[in-house]
């Protein structure tokens, strides 16, 4: 089967979308030097994650800091420019890829913290990169059932611990030049949080509607990055190159949908690295001026990535623009949701 899955939404709304920022700054020049010996035994250059990849800088939490604490930040600023009464929100969505524990979830300690009502039904969803973008597709199917009129979305990302250890690895005496490009992906990941209030449209015609996206797997490539919060390993290259086939194949079926073809304002695309973001306006023909990123100085967020971008550049979007977010996470699988102003 070729075609893609295919959601449109009647009657739901982005009402807010925040972002919260880590605040440790942690560059590219630093770990360069953290490896420095590495680099010189094996004969690598310095400079590889800059020139190669884009990131000048990542964030990190301070060590006591819990990735549902930030999350609970996220969804607390969401909230509150919202104006909706907690008490009135029917559902909450964690999509962390990062996580302290196996359970409980960590929408039940955010739940707890944002003092959402009893009758607020509050789980995990995760999905790789593309969770955040998932839990707006969930919320919205539930919104437009009519289950609930109101939806939150969190998402609390950490580097921090990953790549202490991912650079105790590397400075050690045996690491190779294999071992650095493994866990090249690691040392690309970033700091952040963000959450998302979604409505009805029919109660808040002023919020900007959520049109409805196309879907598309390509999990024949699930084993192309497998990590944890110790260690990610990661074929770059592979996961770059079936990630570009399988969003071109998911934009040229989508044509059948959505009048995407013609150009939108602006693209929201997963915040991976320069290579990928220049090669995806290539293979789709999408004007790269129109990409904003954030990648440079915050390196890959995650699930976090998508919402943060949007959050950071939402000024800069005008009252009835066509915004399209571009996601994919690793197993593969992305999502193309298209937002109105």
């Amino acid at each position: 089967m070729t075609a893609n899955s295919v959601l449109t939404h009647r009657n739901v709304g982005v009402l807010t979308v925040a972002a919260i920022e880590a605040p440790e700054i942690v560059t590219s020049a630093w770990i360069d030097e953290q490896l420095a010996e590495t680099y010189a035994r094996n004969d690598l250059k310095p400079g590889i994650l800059t020139d190669l990849a884009g990131i000048e800088a990542r964030r990190w939490w301070p060590e006591e800091v819990t990735f549902q604490e930030v999350a609970s930040r996220a969804g607390r600023k969401a909230m509150d420019e919202s104006g909706v009464d907690p008490a009135r929100f029917g559902m909450l969505i964690s999509t962390s890829v990062c996580k302290h524990h196996l359970e409980p979830s960590i929408a039940c300690a955010v739940h707890h913290e944002l003092g959402l009502s009893t009758h607020c039904m509050n789980f995990d969803l995760g999905n790789a990169c593309l969770g955040f973008m998932n839990g707006m597709q969930v919320a919205a199917t539930a919104i437009d059932a009519g289950a609930v009129d109101y939806a939150l979305i969190v998402d609390g990302e950490g580097s921090r611990v990953t790549q202490q250890a991912t650079l105790e690895r590397l400075q050690h005496p045996e690491a190779t030049a294999a071992d650095v490009f493994d866990e090249f992906a690691s040392l690309t990941l970033g700091s952040g949080a963000a959450a998302a209030v979604l409505c009805r449209m029919d109660r808040h015609p002023d919020a900007h509607r959520l049109v409805g996206g196309v879907s598309r797997s390509g999990t024949r490539h699930h084993e192309l990055c497998i990590g944890d919060l110790d260690r990610m390993k990661t074929d770059s290259h592979g996961l770059m190159v079936a990630g570009l086939d399988l969003a071109e194949a998911a934009w040229r079926n989508g044509a059948d949908d959505f009048d995407w073809s013609a150009g939108l304002d602006h693209y929201i695309v997963h915040q991976v690295s320069q290579r990928h973001t220049n090669l995806m306006c290539e293979r789709l023909g999408i004007d790269p001026e129109r990409c904003p990123r954030t990648f440079p100085q915050y390196g890959n967020v995650g699930p976090a990535a998508i919402p943060i971008t949007l959050a950071v550049h939402q000024d800069r979007i005008a009252a009835g623009e066509r915004v399209l977010c571009m996601g994919i996470g690793s197993g593969l699988n992305t999502t193309f949701t298209e937002i109105v102003w």
